[in-house]
């Protein structure tokens, strides 16, 4: 699996990553309150450890955490843009947009 983030993405995640040393960034694929596993939403997360069905894939800018058990719900080759008029992230792959409107979470605690 290949995630690759824009100039825009890049400069937004890092200066969020700033002042949380020892923090993961990892791609949620998040169900709480779906109702169903396949009606989940993905997030970016700056996450204090790495949980056990964590993978971790080398991006362009770094480890990217993701939930192995989760990753067929993602494609191959995604991009992770940052929308400037909306103020979040986009997740998008060649075929299509997975989410348009895609935020970004520091979780404080653990699990």
């Amino acid at each position: 699996m290949k995630v690759t983030f824009t100039e825009k993405a890049t400069e937004r995640v890092k200066a969020k990553l700033e002042n949380q040393e020892g923090k993961w960034l990892k791609l949620k694929y998040d169900t709480d309150g779906c109702g169903c596993v396949v009606s989940g939403v993905s997030a970016l997360w700056i996450t204090p450890e790495k949980d056990d069905d964590d993978v971790e894939l080398e991006t362009n800018i770094g480890p990217l955490l993701m939930e192995k058990s989760k990753l067929l719900f993602f494609d191959e080759d995604m991009t992770v843009d940052f929308v400037e008029s909306a103020n979040c992230y986009m997740l998008k792959c060649p075929s299509q947009i997975l989410n348009p409107r895609m935020s970004l979470l520091v979780v404080e605690g653990a699990k």
